[in-house]
């Protein structure tokens, strides 16, 4: 059908459809077509509905734009906020307008970019996996220890979250997080406070490296990491600010570089935590775990999202907490906090004994035996008496102190005082 017969029945004249002079070219519908009359005011029977689909129906007649309307609306289309009768004009015009179909382009991109809902953060494997294709090519003449590289990535990553903040975040309030004695404790700071705790922690592994501790002059009333941090922030006479990032990442690499130097077989050097102490290649995993929920935890405090380490960091991440659990238990019981355990039975060191299996789903799960009676006995399948699942990041969350312990486990089957007894330790790892 041509496009003169088309537009004839909105002619008020049955004309061509166009007057002289109204600047509209031969053959094209007018702009604003003239009134007509409705069928209903002349009396007639309404005609007979037309069956959907007839090819003798007359077609819809849509609307036309003028090039500088499309133009204007490329923006409304490339938010996805055209009618639909808009949008159907402006693609057809992007088929013919070269200029128009660029603009498009670009809209839509930086519409893609504006409603990016993830983080906008590199995936925290792709640094380990760079590295290690550079070092395949090219072995380093001082290699990093394999139980510092944990350590060394949750730095760097911490330390590219902090780099583009202003004065407003670094003043941003962030509440940590732990338990003691069984109950939820917290601890109010800002961004800048938990850079200088993260320092006066790390502290302890520095000094035992014949580094300089951070507190200098500064005396703590214990070696404890939550008596250094007060110290720390009561000898400022400011509440920390941005300037505690340079010293925190100086001791990081510092760190990092004289465990890289002094070799591997310093991973036994004992590192004291006031109540307890860790060999270096364990105080390195537990600083690691610590500088990751801490940055999540800052994170959190200026709303920007933050992935967990990789699945082969956070599994070694969890292997400490589970190695460090039967010691946690034997101080529980001491102390009164594990539940009476009316079947519990003393083993010979070494020996199989009552075990619970802890089972880590997701990235850089596995599966643990964790004795139950005796720090020194042995996990055993055989004599395995409950048995726990949970996710990686979860139970993470809960030895951080950031998950109640009844409400972490997934899974959970067998012994009822087995089980409370284990993520009631996993929450007593925790510590400011």
């Amino acid at each position: 059908m041509n496009g003169p017969d088309r537009f004839e029945a909105y002619d008020g004249a049955g004309g061509d459809g166009h007057e002289e002079g109204d600047g509209q070219q031969p053959g094209r519908p007018p702009r604003i077509p003239t009134p007509r009359a409705s069928v209903e005011d002349s009396g007639l029977p309404l005609p007979a509905l037309e069956e959907s689909g007839d090819a003798s129906a007359p077609p819809s007649v849509r609307p036309v734009f003028e090039h500088s309307v499309l133009k204007a609306l490329l923006g409304a289309w490339a938010l996805a906020a055209c009618s639909a009768e808009e949008a159907t004009a402006v693609e057809e015009h992007l088929g013919e307008c070269g200029a128009c179909a660029d603009e498009a382009r670009r809209l839509r991109e930086a519409v893609g970019l504006l409603q990016r809902p993830d983080s906008l953060d590199l995936d925290p494997g792709l640094r380990t996996r760079v590295l290690g294709a550079c070092l395949e090519r090219r072995p380093p003449r001082i290699p990093v220890p394999d139980w510092a590289a944990a350590y060394d990535a949750e730095t760097a990553r911490l330390d590219a979250l902090l780099q583009d903040f202003g004065d407003a975040e670094w003043h941003a309030p962030v509440r940590l997080r732990w338990f003691r004695a069984d109950e939820a404790t917290s601890r109010r700071t800002t961004v800048a406070g938990v850079i200088a705790h993260l320092l006066s922690v790390d502290g302890l592994v520095a000094v035992a490296l014949g580094l300089d501790d951070p507190l200098g002059d500064v005396t703590s009333r214990r070696p404890t990491p939550a008596a250094r941090t007060e110290a720390y922030w009561s000898a400022s006479h400011f509440p920390p600010t941005r300037a505690v990032r340079a010293p925190w990442r100086e001791q990081s690499h510092g760190i990092v570089r004289t465990a890289s130097f002094t070799g591997s077989g310093v991973g036994g050097l004992p590192v004291p935590y006031g109540d307890f102490e860790l060999p270096l290649r364990d105080a390195m995993l537990d600083r690691a775990f610590e500088c990751w929920v801490h940055a999540e935890d800052i994170a959190d405090a200026v709303d920007y999202p933050y992935d967990p380490p990789s699945p082969r960091h956070l599994h070694r991440m969890i292997d400490l907490a589970a190695r460090m659990l039967p010691n946690v238990l034997a101080h529980r019981r001491r102390n009164g906090l594990a539940a009476p355990a009316h079947h519990r039975h003393l083993v010979t060191a070494g020996e199989p004994g009552r075990s619970l299996r802890l089972e880590i789903e997701g990235s850089g799960g596995g599966e643990w035996l964790i004795p139950l009676d005796s720090p020194a006995a042995k996990g055993s399948a055989d004599h395995e008496v409950a048995h726990v699942a949970l996710d990686g990041v979860e139970f993470c969350r809960l030895a951080a102190g950031h998950v109640p312990p009844q409400e972490a486990a997934a899974g959970q089957v067998g012994d009822k005082d087995a089980i409370r007894d284990v993520l009631f330790a996993a929450a007593s790892l925790s510590r400011m």
